[in-house]
C-alpha cells in the first residue's frame, strides 16, 4: 500500500504531496526534509529502492523533477516504479513536455490524474 506520493525539485521543494494516511502536519515536514535529502543524495548509479524507517522509499528521477512514493514492505517495488513511469508519460503527454512549473500552476491536473490511478494508496490501473 502506497503511504505517500512526493513530487520534488533538484532544489528539494516540494511541488505535489499526497498522503494516504494521516500524518500531523510537522510531522510531515520533518518527514519530507528526512526522505528528500536521503533521495537527492543518491547517484544515479544506485539503486531507486531505499530503505527508509519502517517503509520503502521508490525514487526516479525525472530532468528537473524528482518523484518519491512511499509504501509498506508487501508493495511490489518495481510496479510502483512503473506506475511513476506511466504517471510522468502521461503529464508529458498532457503537458507535452511537462516541468516543474506545470506542476506548481496545475496542481489540480496533476492530482487529478493521481487519484484517478490510485485509490486510499491502492494502485487501481497496472
Amino acid at each position: 500500500m502506497i503511504k505517500f506520493f512526493l513530487m520534488v525539485n533538484k532544489q528539494g521543494q516540494t511541488r505535489l504531496a499526497k498522503y494516504y494516511e494521516h500524518v500531523e502536519i510537522n510531522k510531515r515536514t520533518v518527514l519530507e526534509t528526512e526522505v528528500i535529502k536521503s533521495c537527492l543524495s543518491r547517484s544515479n548509479e544506485q539503486c531507486s529502492f531505499i530503505e527508509f524507517k519502517d517503509f520503502k522509499l521508490i525514487c526516479r528521477r525525472y530532468a528537473a523533477l524528482l518523484i518519491v512514493v512511499g509504501v509498506n514492505d508487501t508493495e511490489n517495488e518495481m510496479a510502483i516504479y512503473e506506475f511513476i513511469h506511466n504517471f510522468v508519460e502521461v503529464l508529458d503527454e498532457y503537458f507535452s513536455r511537462v516541468s516543474e512549473l506545470d506542476v506548481s500552476f496545475f496542481k489540480a491536473v496533476s492530482q487529478v490524474f493521481l487519484s484517478t490511478w490510485q485509490s486510499t494508496g491502492v494502485v487501481l490501473i497496472r
